[in-house]
């Protein structure tokens, strides 16, 4: 099912607008989260200035990046076997350079030169500007790593390039690193303290975005309401800052007002949001502008208080649910979807019920569900044993996503006899004729192409559906098009 099952997205090679100057050849592949897909645009915009034009042909490339992702260990053994791939193109092709970017980067370090001797540069998140003196090491004959952690935001100052770009879609980043300290999470280690970015630099993105063409933008973090911006610095360091940096910081429903007005035809969603976070003023926000989407991505991990609190989540499982009923009665019509982790260590049947029955309160429009996976460093690996069994994990999972499946119909069909306005982002999979696209809602939609173009706001008579895609007829362009 699309969007309800998404154990680790599949990496994309990605293209970049050629130029006639440059002369070497980038393949850079990027697995995991959308922020890592963000960071990639970055690294294409800084190696774009050292010569490099990216390329689809693996086995054309002067230099060939893999960004990883460590949430999982099925997406670290996903990255091993395309480095496999990599490494028998380079026996083919000596001169080509092989380099591990993003969370296994960070995560494994110099295990990758030292031990393994699979590549040749090793490149933290933090560090990608480093990339132009880590490849001078490698062209004289050193190995490279740079994983230094940064406490300040490092690529605000760069203009992204648009990778393999539909034109319509873009994302920004707006946070990056974590304070939230989950037991069963890397990315604090792997991606540092949380700091926000100038929103200046963020307006400036949205507004050259839009004079391009792009019609919706999705706002980028770990923990998108956890942005604060007074000035600079971490998090942390506000409660010694001035009285005036105070009165005027940023916060993250504040960022949203400032984005909404700067764009007012431009679509804007946000994502990850954490429910300890998510305060009613962003809710508010959410329910004052048209052009922020009524979709709002917010996991949970567990239903079970006692497997909250092992989580070190900061809510329980009856604050969420005053959250979710503060969504429903500011935002009526807000579509709302998870993330949900089966067999947490120490997990009984009973705490796996008041899971199950949290889904059955919710009825989430989707999710992305997976059972544990124990991570190397994280404080459940260091403090709790592994101890439910392979099987019993999977039962559960296989439980949760039968539920999910069923609410995802029922929110699904809601839409039936309606008209919403869908964005057109590309062509359907199934159908050359057709045209797909997502709500406001982020519930995907076909219709007929007729004479509509990619980059159209079009209000669509939803007449069919399946269990996760709307089936409609175009009934004319939205006013946003004027």
């Amino acid at each position: 099912m699309e969007k309800i099952i998404d154990e680790n997205k599949q990496g994309d090679a990605l293209i970049l607008e050629q130029k006639e100057n440059n002369s070497k050849k980038l393949f850079i592949e990027s697995y995991g989260c959308a922020m890592n897909f963000s960071d990639s645009e970055i690294v294409a915009s800084i190696l774009d200035k050292q010569g490099y034009n990216t390329t689809n042909k693996l086995e054309d490339a002067d230099l060939v990046l893999v960004n990883t992702c460590s949430i999982r260990d099925k997406a670290e053994q996903t990255v091993r076997k395309r480095l496999e791939k990599y490494n028998a193109v380079k026996r083919i092709n000596p001169k080509m350079k092989v380099g591990v970017l993003g969370c296994m980067a960070e995560r494994l370090k110099s295990k990758f030169l030292d031990e393994e001797k699979i590549v040749d540069l090793v490149v933290g998140p933090d560090a990608y500007k480093d990339l132009p003196n880590l490849l001078a090491e490698v062209e004289d004959g050193h190995d490279a790593i740079n994983v230094v952690l940064s406490k300040d935001e490092t690529y605000g100052d760069i203009s992204p390039v648009r990778l393999n770009t539909n034109g319509v879609t873009a994302l920004v980043s707006i946070t990056r690193g974590c304070d939230n300290m989950c037991t069963f999470c890397v990315v604090p280690f792997t991606r540092g303290r949380e700091r926000s970015r100038d929103p200046q630099s963020i307006i400036e993105e949205i507004n050259d975005l839009w004079s391009k063409g792009y019609k919706e933008i999705t706002l980028l973090g770990q923990n998108v309401d956890s942005f604060l911006w007074y000035g600079g610095g971490l998090k942390k360091d506000f409660v010694k800052a001035s009285e005036m940096q105070k009165a005027t910081a940023v916060d993250f429903s504040k960022l949203l007002q400032i984005c909404a007005e700067a764009q007012p035809k431009m679509r804007i969603r946000f994502s990850t949001s954490n429910p300890q976070d998510m305060s009613l003023d962003v809710i508010k926000m959410m329910a004052k502008f048209d052009n922020i989407c009524n979709h709002i991505h917010l996991p949970v991990q567990s239903g079970s208080n006692r497997i909250l609190k092992e989580m070190n989540r900061l809510h329980t499982r009856e604050e969420y649910f005053t959250l979710i009923d503060n969504i429903r009665k500011i935002i009526p019509n807000c579509a709302i979807s998870q993330d949900m982790i089966a067999g947490f260590p120490t997990e009984t049947e009973e705490d796996h019920q008041d899971t199950l029955s949290l889904l059955e309160y919710v009825k989430y429009n989707f999710g992305y569900m997976f059972t544990y996976s124990e991570r190397p460093g994280t404080l459940a690996e260091r403090k709790l044993e592994d101890d439910i069994p392979e099987a019993t994990k999977k039962r559960r999972l296989s439980e949760i996503i039968a539920l999910q499946l069923e609410h995802s119909e029922f929110r699904t069909r809601q839409f039936l006899g309606q008209t919403i306005e869908i964005l057109v982002e590309k062509e359907s999979k199934k159908s050359k004729d057709q045209w797909s696209g997502r709500s406001q809602h982020t519930i995907v939609a076909v219709f007929p192409k007729e004479n509509y173009n990619i980059g159209d706001f079009v209000n669509v008579k939803v007449t069919d559906c399946t269990k996760a895609t709307l089936i409609g007829e175009a009934v004319g362009l939205s006013t946003k098009n004027n």
